[in-house]
């Protein structure tokens, strides 16, 4: 199968993400960027901007359209605290959990109706990561009265609407796209890295009321999307409403910039989240998305890893 964002394959040089000790290279990491517009132009890149991978976590925020498109949110009187758990990747925290059970409590479903996994050691499904998504995923179900039980199920009427939805904001067919269960159970979706900068440039460009709401919920509550230190937390926390952004499993890293209709997507080859990060402030400080204080502060946290070791990053991304 192939994807088509553009006219003509965009490559350029990868970046290299640099594990450095006392100044020597120890370790390195290769990793894939571009920035689209969101009429899936591509703008810039590192690396090659149609290289295929799987969207993983990122895809929260556009499973989350099932829950602002089909009126749920309003029918349990759900507001945008609730919508950013929807669209986390949570740390299990108190106030994460609780938020998560709130949302199965006003639509009246039992927790033991969650089918994300038990993590090792705790008691209950609401402190997996992906719980916010799994209650959003079932409120829309009780809402519109279709199974809790199967909810989970490729062709049950839940996934079918997130998957016409990804597809209608891509301009594919969804029988097109390849599928496979992402570690929590839902489905989870194989696209150009192109196509995952396209979906966050049309998630930050405000032209969907539904998107918009998204977004206003996750730069508005950041706490709620990752955690306390998280990246996706500080980034959103630090520029105060001007990106969205949510990390995926395996490297992958998408940020929007609210109001722009641009969208920033990352894989690192080898799955290092240390790598994906340290690549998501180069290129955010290259772009002119962040200011230098805020890169300094950002670089800090997540490329000074330790009293003798940092990241670095070698490449730019380059224009077409």
């Amino acid at each position: 199968m192939t994807f088509q964002t553009s006219s003509k394959r965009h490559q350029s040089e990868q970046l290299e993400v640099q594990l450095l000790r006392e100044g020597i290279v120890e370790s390195t990491h290769m990793a894939h960027a571009v920035v689209c517009d969101s009429r899936g132009r591509v703008l810039t890149s590192a690396g090659d901007s149609e290289i295929g991978t799987f969207i993983r976590s990122a895809l929260k925020p556009f499973q989350a359209l099932a829950v602002t498109s089909t009126g749920t949110l309003d029918h349990f009187n759900l507001d945008d605290k609730d919508l950013a758990i929807i669209c986390s990747s949570h740390r299990g925290s108190m106030e994460q959990v609780r938020q998560a059970f709130r949302i199965l409590w006003r639509a009246d479903i039992d927790p033991s109706k969650l089918r994300c996994p038990l993590p090792p050691g705790q008691v209950s499904p609401l402190t997996h990561n992906c719980s916010g998504k799994h209650a959003g995923m079932l409120a829309v179900c009780q809402q519109r009265g279709w199974s809790l039980d199967s909810y989970l199920d490729r062709n049950h009427p839940i996934q079918l609407l997130i998957l016409g939805k990804v597809a209608e904001l891509l301009g594919m067919p969804a029988d097109e796209f390849i599928g496979a269960h992402d570690d929590c159970g839902a489905p989870t979706y194989f696209m150009q890295l192109g196509q995952m900068a396209n979906l966050f440039a049309k998630l930050a460009s405000g032209d969907s009321l539904d998107m918009e709401r998204i977004v206003r919920a996750m730069t508005s509550h950041p706490d709620m999307v990752a955690g306390h230190e998280a990246f996706d937390t500080e980034l959103m926390r630090l520029t105060e409403g001007e990106l969205v952004s949510k990390s995926g499993a395996e490297g992958i890293q998408c940020i929007g910039r609210v109001g722009e209709s641009l969208g920033l997507a990352i894989k690192v080859l080898d799955g290092a989240k240390r790598a994906k990060y340290a690549a998501s402030v180069h290129l955010l400080k290259q772009l002119g998305w962040i200011t230098p204080a805020i890169a300094e502060a950002l670089a800090e946290t997540y490329m000074t890893l330790a009293p003798y070791k940092r990241l670095d990053v070698v490449g730019e991304i380059s224009y077409t």
